[in-house]
């Protein structure tokens, strides 16, 4: 079950990609390129390309700041910033790596080109953050973040993966790169504290003096990623009665409990891989996680256990928006089309705008840069805010505060999240949420990413009339890539993995868990049906 390392990494830099084989290519996700050695998908022939690719990118928009890097734990990461340093330094561009030669969280990472970036208009920064987030030791990722700190959109993205293509289709010809040596010591190459830059920060964000005050205990396990020295450096800069309960970092990850299909994740969001900080949470008022580059959380009390990252999600806007901050009326909520229902009704009580978007982060960046956004949530445990005084944090993902703003409503409500999600579902209900999987081709998973309404033919859905189908966003018309059907207490939505032969279907109701079994089993029939009138 354990990777080999050794074999894992000869193999990122003796395989050659075929770059006619489509698993084989550069491919763009919602984060970056992601694959593994051992399948030909994240080589040194991949690094290489991209990196030209983003150099050929920052200098056609005219971007000659600073480029922030970062990596993670994984055993690829390493190898990977290597690989993008020497052809970085190749270009003469102006890297920022850690003084210390420590992973960098995501978070730390966007904070560092926004605060470079603030109030400037020329010489912008911009970043590459080297991590497959929670997925398994073996993969590989590498996502690029243009000055506006935060995930790349699909210009850019698809600009860069044609370029990477291009160059890997050419046999690397045009690629610049310098030796190893030589590039870790150019004139260009600057140490950077992320850590120091990103702890002194943290108080403009979360009240750390009301989580101090209150003498919380608190747990957390960054399950051996990129956060681990940001933890007790966070602890000792705040005097926090704060326990990292596991500071192991190994690229095997031999220590975590493995996900329900048997392999090794670091998500946060699951009671599998979470088994063990779960075992831990009668000994702290509040615990929790980060995954292995810290862009998302898992939230474990005493009464909840692991809390449900819908649930989580729908209670910080109670909270924030609630007396937590005093941000101006006009700051709305934004949340993917994807996540629970109970956010449109907490946020509709508060009297706020809520952004409904397609999945991924991207769609929440100009939101949180220009502080329209005081939040931007994703169902899969991602999210970030604004600071205390309404102007922009981070706008990646930043699973850190997550975690830090769950001690906080703790200290100032008297009351841990898993207990204030339930005074919500007293008032707006108690939905029941989940997403299966289920196999489709890859020409039925194209069919599915560009149905229309029309294509849907049910008139009802679990015994209820369908009161909506949508294929975009209602916030900004984005299309989300699948179909999303909607009841008075209930919806799904379907959508194609951009990864695997399967269709994601996401489902929630209020009616209780035997309605939203009927809701998940129609689901099924109506996509079918769908797929195949859509030919």
């Amino acid at each position: 079950m354990l990777v080999d390392v050794d074999r894992l990494v000869t193999a990122y830099y003796e395989e050659q990609p075929d770059p006619g084989e489509a698993t084989q290519q550069v491919a763009f996700g919602t984060s970056g390129h992601r694959g593994s050695a051992l399948k030909g998908s994240f080589n040194e022939a991949h690094i290489l390309a991209t990196t030209e690719a983003i150099c050929r990118y920052r200098e056609a928009q005219g971007i000659d700041g600073p480029l922030y890097l970062g990596r993670d734990t994984h055993a690829l990461s390493e190898p990977a910033q290597r690989t993008a340093l020497e052809v970085l330094a190749a270009h003469g561009v102006q890297v920022r790596v850690d003084s210390g030669d420590r992973p960098t969280p995501t978070p730390a990472l966007s904070l560092a080109i926004l605060t470079w970036n603030r109030d400037r208009r020329d010489h912008l920064a911009d970043g590459i953050v080297v991590t497959p987030s929670h997925n398994p030791p073996e993969d590989g990722g590498f996502k690029y973040n243009p000055p506006n700190g935060g995930p790349a959109d699909t210009d850019i993205t698809g600009w860069v993966q044609d370029e990477a293509n291009r160059l890997l289709r050419a046999g690397l010809d045009g690629v610049r790169r310098v030796p190893a040596e030589q590039a870790a010591t150019a004139p260009g190459v600057e140490r950077y504290d992320y850590v120091a830059a990103y702890v002194e920060d943290l108080a403009t964000v979360v009240d750390l003096e009301a989580v101090r005050g209150a003498g919380l205990h608190l747990g957390v396990d960054p399950l051996g990623g990129a956060a681990v020295d940001y933890w007790s450096a966070i602890a000792e800069r705040y005097r926090l009665d704060l326990e990292v309960v596991n500071q192991a970092v190994d690229p095997t990850f031999r220590f975590m409990t493995v996900d329900w299909d048997g392999k090794i994740r670091m998500d946060p969001s699951s009671r599998y891989a979470m088994a063990w900080l779960i075992d831990l949470r009668d000994r702290f008022d509040v615990a929790f996680a980060n995954d292995a580059d810290a862009d998302r959380h898992g939230i474990v009390t005493g009464g909840a256990g692991l809390l449900n990252p819908n649930h989580y999600l729908a209670a910080m806007v109670a909270y924030l928006f609630g007396g937590g901050r005093d941000w101006g009326e006009r700051v709305g909520v934004g949340k993917t089309m994807v996540s629970s229902s109970m956010i449109d009704r907490v946020t509709a009580d508060l009297g706020r705008r809520l952004d409904e978007v397609p999945v991924g982060f991207k769609w929440f960046v100009d939101g949180l840069l220009d502080g329209s956004l005081g939040f931007g949530g994703e169902e899969s445990a991602g999210a970030s805010f604004l600071r205390r005084d309404g102007t922009v944090w981070t706008t990646d993902k930043d699973g850190i505060v997550c975690c830090l703003l769950a001690a906080e409503m703790t200290a100032r409500r008297g009351a841990d999240p898993g207990a204030q999600y339930r005074e919500l579902t007293a008032r707006f209900g108690d939905p029941a949420y989940r997403r299966v999987d289920a196999p489709a081709t890859p020409e039925q998973k194209a069919v599915l990413k560009r149905l229309s309404a029309s294509d849907v033919q049910a008139s009802e859905l679990a015994g209820e009339p369908i009161t909506g189908v949508l294929t975009s966003a209602p916030s900004n018309g984005a299309a989300l890539g699948g179909v999303k059907v909607v009841t008075e207490r209930a919806w799904f939505a379907a959508r194609p993995s951009g990864t695997e032969d399967v269709y994601k279907v996401y489902a929630e109701s209020f009616g209780g868990d035997e309605h939203l079994e009927r809701v998940l089993e129609e689901a099924t029939a109506v996509v079918s049906a769908a797929l195949e009138a859509a030919g």
